[in-house]
């Protein structure tokens, strides 16, 4: 069921994940990239430019904006998340796209599973299904990852469901 994706689930949380898209990158590292590409594209820019292939320079130049206007694109859909949180008496999935338009998902928690789908070349997707609907959660996950976040997410819904828990 789909619910407003900004209002706030009352305490306690069993489980509250945010899931953003991985970047190996970091401000440091495109700056020393950057510079590298700049003076690489450089040298070989003055280079042909000095044997007479004066048009290549602009080649050179167009392939640091291209390379620039690349990662600018990669930074902003790093924008992009996904919250994951339960409470007692709801299982709440906020999306948000690399623009900030919101989504959210709301479960009841007793009537959720999870499940995994399998594929041949190895990936796993995770799905929460209830009362034959199913969302697929945790896309911006490797694998492993997706793997190891359904398992956290069972063992809280499991605590969470527990007698004890309430008694």
């Amino acid at each position: 069921m789909q619910t407003g994706p900004d209002q706030l689930l009352d305490p306690p949380l069993h489980f509250d994940a945010l899931v953003t898209p991985h970047r190996s990158l970091g401000r440091k590292g495109f700056v020393i990239l950057m510079s590298g590409v700049v003076a690489v594209n450089l040298v070989a820019g003055i280079i042909c430019l000095l044997k007479g292939a004066w048009p290549v320079v602009g080649f050179c130049g167009l392939d640091v904006a291209l390379v620039f206007w690349a990662f600018r694109a990669n930074y902003r859909a790093a924008n992009a998340y996904e919250t994951v949180q339960l409470s007692d008496s709801e299982l709440r999935i906020r999306r948000v796209d690399r623009k900030g338009r919101a989504r959210g998902w709301s479960f009841q928690p007793y009537w959720v599973r999870i499940e995994l789908v399998e594929h041949p070349d190895e990936s796993v997707d995770l799905y929460l299904v209830s009362h034959g609907k199913a969302l697929e959660i945790g896309h911006a996950l490797s694998s492993p990852e997706r793997l190891d976040f359904a398992r956290a997410l069972h063992r809280a819904l499991t605590r969470m469901k527990a007698p004890a828990a309430h008694g």
